[in-house]
């Protein structure tokens, strides 16, 4: 029944335009009563978005299994793929979504909604997690931000290209940034990057030399290697 709702809504929706398009219209097509709807879908917004709740429930369920062994950053990054595989297991439809959502404010006001809501819930997680370090809740509320953009951009990415390629590769390659920033590893642009090299000041001086003259010496130097144009 939830399945033929949304099937009968899309159906309506590419064909007659979102706002043309009423419960009763959806109901009509689906062969079912608008009780039928309500009991599935709180209003007609949220039959654009009928994968949502199963995910968030997933991605909570996910970090509240999370054991003190798992690194808080590492954790999150590892959930936002589970709603990455909601919209990747059925491209056409995802691809309508994203068409769709593009043509209606509304709509694109609620999706904004249901993205706040996994940030939301990144950063709970990560608040319990980090509460004992400096900045705790900042800390937080920043990577659960920058894990959401992460998956946003690598989402998009995909939907623009009508479902093609391989958006877990692009959401690896996003998610690398938070994760050396915020986790230790190495991110894409700094991979193998070579240390920068240290100036070395050697100085010999005469045994028994006073150490005002010892320090002069050593100002002396270390003027000249800030100052690479000054002859010795």
């Amino acid at each position: 029944m939830r399945d033929a709702l949304v099937a009968a809504a899309f159906h309506l929706f590419l064909e007659r335009g979102y706002e043309q398009t009423t419960v009763d219209d959806i109901v009509a097509l689906a062969g079912v009563g608008r009780r039928s709807f309500f009991r599935y879908f709180p209003s007609k917004e949220d039959v654009v978005f009928p994968d949502h709740e199963r995910s968030l429930a997933e991605v909570t369920a996910f970090l509240a299994d999370s054991s003190d062994d798992h690194d808080p950053v590492l954790r999150v990054c590892d959930a936002v793929r589970i709603v990455l595989r909601m919209y990747t297991e059925n491209p056409t439809f995802s691809v309508q979504r994203y068409r769709l959502t593009k043509k209606v404010p509304g709509l694109r006001a609620y999706e904004l909604s249901v993205v706040w809501r996994y940030e939301r819930a990144f950063a709970d997680y990560l608040r319990g997690r980090l509460a004992d370090r400096p900045d705790g809740t900042l800390r937080a509320d920043v990577i659960a931000a920058a894990v959401a953009a992460a998956h946003n951009n690598a989402l998009r990415s995909w939907l623009r290209s009508d479902g093609q390629g391989e958006a877990d590769d692009a959401l690896d390659h996003a998610l690398g940034y938070v994760q050396s920033a915020f986790a230790g590893r190495p991110g894409p642009e700094d991979a193998e990057k070579p240390e920068e090299p240290e100036d070395v000041v050697v100085l010999v001086s005469r045994q028994g030399a006073p150490l005002w003259r010892v320090v002069q010496e050593i100002e002396r130097a270390l003027d000249r290697g800030g100052d690479r144009t000054r002859p010795d």
